[in-house]
């Protein structure tokens, strides 16, 4: 069944990438859960970057590759993880990611290794490489009604 409102579009490079996501991150709150999927190097953690602006948080938010997990304070929470190196879907259940997105804003990178594990409701952006150097292209696919929100908010009908 594919969502009704799936929103794509192209950023030039990696400030545009980000500039979107603090477009996203200023309609973020509490509770949101976003799922970052695409190749290495197709702008995950530029996208994140620009959704912790959003949110006003401090300090440099970097890719948690080898921490799977790092939290920046801002207007909400980020907790941001990257599952890219998880082996076993049951490590995902004793971290208590939903925990976590029940103080604040959850974005995942790399769902697809948890997937089944993974909340119903929310956005999936899928990131590839476009057509020219540096551009990307972003699929926003809503999961539920809030999933809904934030598409709207990012100006697709």
């Amino acid at each position: 069944m594919a969502d009704q409102h799936d929103f794509e579009l192209a950023t030039g490079g990696e400030e545009e990438t980000r500039l979107l996501g603090e477009k996203l991150g200023r309609a973020l709150r509490k509770g949101d859960v976003v799922l970052l999927s695409g190749d290495l190097g197709t702008g995950k953690t530029c996208l994140t970057q620009g959704i912790g602006r959003g949110l006003n948080c401090q300090g440099n938010v970097n890719s948690p590759s080898f921490v799977l997990m790092n939290e920046y304070d801002g207007r909400e929470t980020l907790f941001h993880v990257d599952l890219y190196r998880i082996e076993d879907v049951e490590e995902l259940d004793e971290l208590g990611l939903w925990d976590y997105a029940e103080r604040g804003v959850l974005v995942i990178e790399w769902p697809e290794r948890g997937a089944e594990l993974l909340p119903g409701d929310g956005l999936v952006i899928e990131l590839r490489y476009g057509d020219m150097d540096r551009q990307r292209r972003l699929k926003f696919l809503p999961r539920g009604p809030r999933g809904e929100e934030l598409v709207r908010s990012l100006g697709a009908a």
